[in-house]
């Protein structure tokens, strides 16, 4: 961790506010006695990873144990949601929900080897992050329209990288092919992170990633972003227009974060880590970071997110198995 880094997570692990109780109730004062473990179902780099670290410690803070931080990618997600759905209903493993694992991959499989609704307790909703159609500046290529006359033109078709089979990334692709007519080549990574280093490096020349992490490199004009999967503009990208305004409503897609347990969790477990993380989640500094990184954060009891999920389940389930990906 670098020095900036370590003084910024410092930093806000120091802004614990006194009449925020770090304790759990007396009821659930045996939990927790030992560390807890937060699986990352994809590697260091992504949304779902940035949002762990970074409230990672806070939770440690207000919980009292540590919080360590498990990447377990691979399988388009499905190896760390099946290893937390697997895992004792005791707290002390708990997952970064998302939308490959819980709305996608189940859709990809033959037989899933857990069910995104039965097999969780739904904890804690953090927030959505839309994707971004991003393009090398080497391509001559300025906006979305021109991307798609340029793709037209490519007898091969266009490869475009996604974080890894089953990510939004690579479903949004499919389903812009679709929808342009255009032909379009998965690359699946394994993580966001090498995926843009070699989009970076030119080593590809498209890519369909998260908006947080693209940011800088817009304003420093390492990369061009050109569509945002969302409703409307994000505030952090005005100049990026939106996917319902160029005429492809279908395509609207936001990555959901959230963390979720196995299924059986007890209620006085469910209701000591919710009171923790709603109090993490409620700083301005929390949220300032998160909003900075293009999330749009939401407030939802736990009935409410697993409800989202059901709801993205059945909305995802139909156009994924439509764009023919396989994981």
């Amino acid at each position: 961790m670098s020095i900036c880094r370590r003084h910024f997570v410092s930093g806000l692990a120091a802004l614990t506010v006194p009449a925020l109780s770090r304790s759990v109730s007396a009821q659930t004062r045996s939990w927790p006695s030992q560390p807890i473990r937060l699986v990352v179902t994809f590697p260091p780099g992504g949304s779902s990873d940035i949002v762990a670290r970074l409230i990672g410690p806070l939770l440690a803070e207000k919980l009292g144990q540590p919080v360590v931080i498990d990447n377990k990618p691979g399988a388009a997600s499905t190896i760390g949601a099946a290893a937390v759905a697997g895992a004792p209903a005791n707290g002390y493993t708990l997952l970064m929900s998302n939308s490959a694992p819980m709305s996608i991959s189940p859709a990809l499989m033959d037989k899933p080897s857990y069910d995104p609704i039965r097999s969780f307790t739904h904890l804690t909703y953090i927030g959505a992050v839309p994707t971004v159609l991003v393009v090398h500046p080497s391509l001559p290529i300025q906006d979305f329209a021109g991307f798609i006359a340029w793709a037209r033109t490519q007898p091969d078709g266009v490869a475009f990288g996604s974080g890894g089979a089953a990510s939004v990334g690579h479903i949004v692709g499919e389903m812009l092919a679709r929808k342009a007519g255009i032909r379009m080549l998965h690359i699946p990574y394994k993580g966001a992170g090498p995926m843009r280093n070699d989009l970076l490096g030119g080593q590809i020349k498209v890519a369909i990633d998260a908006l947080p992490q693209n940011l800088q490199f817009q304003q420093s004009g390492q990369l061009r972003l050109l569509a945002l999967t969302a409703p409307r503009r994000a505030p952090t990208a005005p100049d990026v227009p939106s996917v319902v305004e160029l005429g492809y409503p279908s395509l609207v897609a936001e990555n959901f974060v959230g963390i979720s347990a196995p299924a059986g969790l007890s209620e006085d477990v469910a209701q000591a880590f919710q009171q923790a993380a709603d109090q993490v989640l409620k700083m301005p500094e929390v949220q300032s970071r998160l909003r900075q990184m293009g999330f749009e954060l939401a407030t939802k009891s736990r009935s409410e997110f697993a409800d989202f999920v059901r709801e993205q389940v059945l909305a995802w389930a139909p156009a994924v198995k439509q764009t023919g990906a396989t994981i």
